[in-house]
């Protein structure tokens, strides 16, 4: 009896497996039909069906993982930007609790830049004086026909090196002002779309 029993399930076993049927399409479109799958079926996908022709399994193409790997990766992008506005977002919130407290704290940061760009101006006349003094001796020197020492020359070249480094901080320090407005005016619109204010 015990073997009887046996009989029938591994009967039923192998009429279970000769009924699978794997449908893949190929490299030029046309739709294939077997009972044991093809070498590429890795690589180009298909189905495993019932002997009803129910699809069981899928197994998909390289194409389809890689759009499945790159859709996946997409969404997790998009979960980073905006778990960041998020945290961005509750900063914001938490920092202030009026408009007028981030014009406040724009006009702080704008200050450090405007005292770095005053400095600078200052600087900047100090050295231009500095550099009409010296071209004016150079060309009293050249003009009685003595040669110019290395000395002042170095020299002409240091003041000529600070005046474009002065105007090299003033226009760092603008173009910084820019970026603190504009930084300040995304924060101000965002508050209003947070707060409703």
């Amino acid at each position: 009896m015990a073997y009887s029993a046996l009989a029938v399930a591994l009967l039923l076993a192998a009429g279970t497996a000769q009924a699978t049927m794997y449908r893949w399409v190929d490299g030029n479109g046309r739709v294939h039909y077997s009972d044991t799958p093809p070498m590429t079926f890795q690589k180009s996908g298909g189905a495993e069906l019932s002997k009803q022709g129910n699809v069981i399994r899928r197994t998909q193409s390289e194409a389809e993982r890689q759009a499945e790997a790159e859709r996946r990766a997409e969404q997790k992008r998009i979960k980073v930007e905006q778990d960041k506005q998020a945290q961005l977002d509750r900063a914001l919130t938490q920092t202030y609790t009026t408009e007028a407290e981030i014009d406040l704290a724009r006009d702080r940061a704008l200050e450090h830049h405007k005292l770095a760009i005053k400095g600078a101006e200052v600087r900047g006349k100090a050295v231009e004086a500095n550099l009409a003094e010296l071209k004016a001796r150079i060309a009293n020197i050249e003009k009685a026909g003595r040669p110019v020492s290395p000395n002042l020359k170095e020299r002409l070249d240091q003041v000529i090196q600070e005046g474009l480094d002065l105007k090299r901080t003033i226009f760092s320090n603008e173009e910084a002002m820019v970026q603190v407005g504009e930084k300040y005016a995304a924060d101000k619109a965002r508050f209003r779309e947070l707060t409703g204010k």
